[in-house]
């Protein structure tokens, strides 16, 4: 087993005090412009079939690269649960393009088994459902969510279907502490999880959290080494 990788505590100090932040971000952080035929193509069909994504409404500062690969993320329902459409989603796609690769981001279904046997029922690669933070720091973050709720999702998709790469997310900068974040990849783990994703937290709008922290890259690649 290879020799555990020396952490530091980030966020937050040990007494809790978030970290003040400059508003300005970092290096590390500033993207080129997006361009490039690819992209360019990509945004046309988006517009020209009046799609909603995800790369646009986050603001995205990825979606130059993503969208040059020709690897978009779009919505394809408003607030309700929606198990239907994803799975209809999903057949449409296998029917029409059946070599194209597919990855659904799905709601916790607020626990609905049933819900969750629709969507995986239509097979698709791989089925993401991102916890988004810390628990301590749900009530913030995702007041609707659960905790428990989201990692019990997760594990059941793996049960009914084996062959299905369950997938979730961390967003980082948020205000928690670094034993918080690789107590979340242990559970993640414990509950089936088999990729995972740990990124910056961005402002989308005022109307968001503030960022408390922005993270380094050395940071990052502790905490991969800590998750490998």
């Amino acid at each position: 087993m290879a020799e555990p990788v020396p952490l530091k505590f980030y966020g937050r100090s040990k007494r809790n005090a978030v970290v003040p932040i400059d508003t300005r971000r970092p290096d590390w952080l500033r993207v080129r412009l997006p361009g490039g035929p690819n992209y360019s193509e990509l945004k046309e069909i988006m517009r020209g079939l009046n799609l909603h994504t995800v790369c646009e409404e986050a603001h995205c500062p990825n979606i130059g690269e993503c969208w040059e690969a020709r690897t978009g993320t779009f919505m394809i329902l408003g607030e309700d649960g929606g198990a239907s459409i994803f799975a209809a989603t999903i057949q449409q796609v296998r029917r029409r393009l059946p070599e194209c690769g597919v990855e659904v981001l799905i709601p916790d279904f607020m626990g609905s088994e049933d819900a969750l046997a629709t969507v995986m029922r239509a097979r698709p690669d791989i089925l993401n459902h991102n916890v988004e933070t810390v628990p301590r720091l749900y009530p913030q973050v995702r007041p609707k969510g659960r905790y428990p709720r989201s990692l019990e999702l997760l594990q059941r998709a793996k049960r009914m279907d084996a062959t299905v790469f369950t997938k979730s997310g961390i967003m980082l900068g948020l205000g928690e502490d670094l034993d918080e974040v690789v107590q979340v990849f242990r559970d993640l783990r414990a509950h089936d999880v088999e990729i995972l994703t740990v990124g910056q937290y961005l402002r989308p709008s005022p109307n968001h959290l503030p960022i408390a922290r922005y993270v380094t890259p050395a940071e990052f690649a502790d905490l991969k080494g800590e998750a490998l």
